[in-house]
């Protein structure tokens, strides 16, 4: 008796670990990952995130290259400087651009965060594939980048001529996209 008393709770405590490690996991497997938290005294020489992969900039430049494939990110400019988050710091948002080895430049905005260590990098926004930028503003909390870009159904091939604004706050440590 002793013995299926035994096995029961083994049973018990096994499969209470195994449902609770399943939901810890699925539970957390589709969060942003949480911004870059290492300072530097300067935002060209900092990490941030790109699609949820860490990119650190030595002289506002990577490159990384998996299975073959480099890829080369850069500094690319438009800087806005302002208190994105409400600390009492001037942060520093701008530019950056990511060139995979085949026909597009990929184009992202992001903040340097100024802590009393340095600068912190945010996650990356993707503003788009071969636009061409115009500036970047901030207001009232709000950064906004204007860039223009295809209408519509046009090729790639097409030279961008829509303007487009985005509007970007800090949230939390991270960049996001505010909605109209």
């Amino acid at each position: 008796m002793k013995k299926i008393l035994l096995t029961i709770g083994v049973t018990v405590v096994v499969v209470a670990a195994a449902v609770g490690g399943a939901a810890y996991y699925f539970g957390n497997a589709n969060r942003p990952a949480a911004p870059i938290v290492a300072a530097a005294p300067d935002y060209k020489n900092i990490s941030y995130l790109i699609d949820g992969k860490e990119v650190k900039l030595e002289n506002g430049a990577a490159e990384t290259t998996v299975d073959g494939a480099t890829t080369a990110t850069k500094y690319f400019g438009n800087v806005v400087r302002g208190d994105f988050d409400g600390n009492g710091s001037t942060d520093i948002a701008f530019i950056l651009t990511q060139d995979n080895g085949g026909s597009g430049t990929f184009f992202y905005a992001v903040v340097a965060l100024k802590t009393e260590n340095g600068y912190v990098g945010t996650n990356a926004v993707l503003l788009g594939d071969r636009i061409a930028p115009q500036s970047t503003d901030f207001s009232n909390g709000v950064i906004t980048v204007n860039y223009a870009d295809r209408a519509s159904g046009e090729p790639m091939t097409a030279a961008p001529s829509v303007g487009v604004s985005l509007r970007l706050k800090v949230a939390g440590g991270e960049l996001v996209k505010i909605t109209p």
